[in-house]
């Protein structure tokens, strides 16, 4: 017998339907009876006839025809949605996905599959996972390994040994015992106790790699959850079906409690879930629709799912990732403005940065050469100043391999401790199969994450400030012998005044967000866990300042091009001809004013997919093979760029420090 499942005012019901000819108007009818007879004041209504709806898939939102029969309109288990009339402009309305369309658009189910080992997992690999790029399953020896270890519960608990977790209460209560007949019920409550996070849900790219990365901590071998168990868990994540975790809650020690907590809450049947094919609905009926049964917990398997530092770790390989593209991609657009505001590239020489050889600081002078070299890239704008008689820039120029540089480096190095946390056991208990035994420890606890995400808000920041002074350098008439904020006809037209100021904003927001999370401790669980991390928060505020650096350089970008206009018939390099062309096949120039905020996000989109960079690289790649020498740390050559642009040596260096 077909069954739908119908989402009306926040309420889900499961609505049987004998006969396929029976017609969609039946349904939504029938739905809102049933939602009627479950409300003791009839949910507002005197009766169904009253009440005048629409009906909608839950997937991409499409309106249905009351009138065309269930088979022919739905698919067996559909999910659907009652909008009934004058809801949609009531504050309580709640549509049954409140992030948007465009996720379910977006979605489709993957062909290939990552092998999941518990040791092997990179920042690169769970980003994808969480794009739904890949399924996942587990290596041989994993599973080997997670059997073992749920060998030495099963163990424990036929021996009723006393063990923190498995036969005694949490925190403050471990030195309670549980009788053995109670276990099960024990894991059910800590999970239920434990889901009171708050705020928004995580986004499903967010919850995918949660998820992800909680089966691969489980994948070691030292959780002791068992096979059968992380089975059910994986085929929930490859039917894409997401738990609802709210992002605030966590401190980040006994790890992330709050978070986890509504991961497995979901996949025990309880609590709010999504997929592509229902959006937002009670988790029972989504892994139903998906021929999945919820997790029954098995003693330790509660515990297992939730104790680890998943929530700061998957975020902060986010950040990481983003962080890097958008470090490459700074370099690119600082080369653009620098073009613009006829810059020297003498402070990019080889020898400059061989004598104070951080590798950051070498790669990002190296990249300059590579885009700017008039001798290999012949730059109409760059001999038109040739013998100009300036011989040094401002530091927003001259400075960027030593600013870039070391935001560089602190992402390398953030991220060489997120992939170490990435294949790391954070669980307490810790269950060693070789020893047959369980060990309490502390590996739970966020605060290597934490202090590297809190350092890289702190580096990465850096990129947005820099950048913000580059952008009042190219609208300020007195600094660019440009046109006052980059338009022909100021006053009458305000141009690129209003984005400067943009910038300026999230630039002082993000020195806020940059104060450290993790220096701050409070307390929690009657002083049981007397010291914690705060490692949530460092993430999120991670991504946040990360967002803000990507925003402020689009400004930047969309500004360098715009100068390029009045430079013109003159051209730049080739590689910042075709970084020109990129923007320009998404934003026109500014003639005169006009609506700004989406072309800004045009530029944002653009190096958030690291189109900027796809379009450069390869430029960035044949120069360092055609001078391998040069770019390698530590072995400067001769190369000199005193056959670039204002080379003169009747000119003497500027002592202006």
């Amino acid at each position: 017998m077909p069954r739908y499942t119908v989402h009306v005012r926040g309420e889900w019901l499961a609505v049987p339907c004998k006969d396929g000819q029976l017609t969609v108007g039946w349904l939504g009818r029938e739905a809102v009876r049933r939602y009627i007879k479950n409300k003791p004041d009839n949910g507002g209504f005197a009766s169904v006839d009253e009440v005048h709806f629409l009906m909608r898939r839950c997937k991409g939102l499409g309106l249905l025809d009351n009138d065309d029969p269930l088979e022919v309109a739905l698919e067996d288990n559909e999910f659907v949605e009652v909008v009934i009339e004058g809801d949609a402009m009531s504050p309580d309305f709640i549509p049954s996905q409140p992030e948007g369309v465009y996720l379910y658009s977006k979605y489709r189910e993957p062909e290939k599959y990552i092998d999941l080992d518990g040791d092997s997992l990179t920042t690169e690999d769970l980003v994808n996972l969480g794009k739904g790029r890949y399924k996942i399953k587990l290596t041989p020896t994993a599973e080997k390994k997670v059997q073992k270890s749920r060998d030495v519960i099963d163990s424990i608990i036929k021996e009723k040994t006393v063990v923190y977790g498995i036969t005694t209460g949490f925190g403050k209560f471990a030195r309670t015992v549980i009788p053995i007949n109670k276990l099960e019920e024990l894991q059910l409550n800590l999970v239920r106790s434990h889901s009171a996070g708050v705020g928004k849900p995580l986004i499903p790219e967010r919850c995918r790699m949660l998820l992800a990365l909680r089966i691969n901590v489980l994948a070691k071998g030292y959780s002791g959850i068992s096979l059968e168990t992380l089975k059910q868990v994986i085929e929930a994540f490859n039917a894409s079906c997401l738990p609802y975790v709210p992002e605030k809650g966590t401190v980040g020690a006994s790890g992330d409690l709050a978070p986890l907590s509504h991961l497995a809450l979901g996949l025990t049947g309880e609590g709010k879930m999504w997929s592509p094919k229902s959006g937002w609905a009670d988790a029972k009926y989504v892994l139903e629709a998906h021929g999945l049964k919820p997790i029954v917990l098995k003693p330790k398997e509660g515990l297992a799912l939730i104790n680890g530092t998943q929530m700061i770790t998957s975020l902060g390989c986010e950040a990481v990732e983003r962080a890097s593209a958008i470090a490459r991609q700074a370099d690119i657009v600082a080369a653009l403005t620098l073009e613009v505001l006829k810059g020297t590239t003498r402070a990019f020489d080889t020898d400059i940065h061989a004598v104070r050889p951080h590798p950051g600081q070498i790669e990002v002078a190296f990249r300059f050469r590579s885009l700017l070299d008039s001798d290999h890239h012949p730059s109409e704008i760059a001999e038109s100043h040739r013998f100009c008689d300036r011989v040094q820039d401002a530091y927003t120029l001259r400075c960027c391999p030593q600013v870039h540089g070391v935001a560089n480096d602190t992402i390398a190095f953030v991220k060489k401790l997120i992939t170490t946390e990435l294949n790391s056991a954070t669980d307490n208990p810790m269950v060693f199969a070789s020893r047959g035994e369980t060990i309490s420890g502390g590996n739970f606890h966020g605060e290597y994450p934490a202090k590297a995400l809190d350092f890289l808000a702190i580096g990465v920041h850096e990129l947005a400030a820099i950048s913000e002074r580059r952008i009042e350098r190219l609208c300020n008439p007195s600094l660019s012998e440009l046109p006052a904020f980059l338009v022909s006809e100021g006053g009458l037209n305000s141009g690129f005044m209003i984005a400067h100021c943009t910038a300026a904003a999230l630039v002082s927001e993000s020195k806020a967000l940059c104060h450290p999370s993790s220096v701050d401790s409070l307390s929690t669980s009657a002083a049981t866990e007397d010291h914690v991390s705060m490692g949530g928060w460092a993430a999120r505020k991670a991504l946040r300042v990360i967002e803000h650096v990507e925003q402020v350089l689009a400004i930047e970008l969309l500004a360098a091009c715009q100068g390029i206009e009045f430079l013109r018939p003159l051209r730049t390099t080739t590689p910042l001809e075709k970084v020109y062309d990129l923007v320009r096949s998404v934003v026109r120039p500014w003639i005169k004013d006009r609506f700004m905020a989406p072309d800004i996000e045009a530029a944002h989109r653009l190096l958030v997919d690291q189109k900027v960079w796809e379009v450069a690289s390869p430029y960035i790649e044949k120069y360092r093979m055609e001078h391998i020498p040069e770019s390698r740390p530590l072995s400067p050559t001769a190369f000199s760029l005193e056959s670039l642009r204002r080379k003169s040596s009747t000119i003497p260096e500027s002592t202006e420090l």
